[in-house]
């Protein structure tokens, strides 16, 4: 999996944005049934001229289609729109379904693993008390978990668990929706000579997330994939922990405390 992901989310030219963000060197996309747009991602994927397995695509469902058979039903969905023969990571959007639910889409997502359909399966917005459920129920844990994560929610107990557990933590919103303009991330950014984007983007990967910025403007996918020929110093890595204001920093839905 690529340290760098391009988010998708409400974006409805998104072969066009993806295939900008081809060019400037993602080669991982996040997509999901509730976006709307796994066919234009496919389509960018086709002409982008890239070799399927060079890339990684992601795609979730929703709590309104969980259960085993919707499931099943949607993996086949997915791959029909993509156009694809396999989904490198697929995820349980949200934990809202409630636990019966949940363990049956999961185990309908292995299964469908096992039939070569999906590569990874995994989680989204799933706290300590959903992933042990998994593991309590004798499926294999998820691959990843994907939570909204950045300097002001830092989720620390899910990441701790995730991380003694190696399942890997994808950052969304990583950007904070633009709400950066904060006097420690402004001297930083300062500091570097690189903008506060960047900035929050670099601390995810030295944090070992996989940060999944977002964006339809050429110019920002552009500068959200320059994060890797700079690091930040130990000091204003501290500076950005100090920021986590725990679930008040969340700026999403963020439905992790769902029974």
């Amino acid at each position: 999996m690529p340290v760098l992901g391009f988010g998708v989310y409400q974006n409805y030219s998104a072969k066009q944005s993806c295939l900008e963000a081809f060019d400037a060197g993602y080669r991982h996309v996040d997509s999901a049934q509730a976006y709307r747009n796994e066919a234009q991602v496919g389509e960018a994927v086709r002409a982008s001229g890239l070799n399927r397995e060079d890339l990684f695509i992601t795609t979730k469902c929703t709590s309104k289609t969980h259960g085993y058979e919707s499931t099943l039903k949607g993996v086949d969905e997915s791959l029909a729109r993509f156009q694809f023969d396999y989904i490198d990571l697929f995820l349980i959007h949200d934990p809202l379904s409630g636990s019966e639910k949940r363990l049956a889409t999961y185990k309908a997502l292995s299964e469908a693993k096992a039939a070569g359909k999906i590569r990874t399966v995994g989680v989204s917005n799933y706290n300590v008390h959903h992933l042990e459920e998994i593991t309590k129920a004798g499926r294999e844990q998820p691959g990843v978990n994907q939570i909204e994560l950045h300097p002001f929610c830092q989720q620390k107990t899910i990441v701790e668990y995730c991380r003694t557990n190696n399942i890997v933590i994808q950052a969304y919103s990583p950007l904070v929706r633009g709400k950066l303009d904060h006097p420690v991330i402004n001297e930083i950014a300062t500091k570097y000579n690189r903008d506060n984007g960047q900035i929050v983007i670099r601390w995810s990967i030295q944090k070992g997330f996989v940060p999944l910025p977002k964006s339809a403007v050429s110019e920002r996918i552009r500068s959200n994939a320059k994060v890797f020929d700079f690091e930040l110093a130990d000091e204003d890595m501290t500076k950005l922990d100090a920021l986590d204001k725990g679930n008040d920093g969340a700026i999403t839905w963020n439905p992790i405390h769902a029974l």
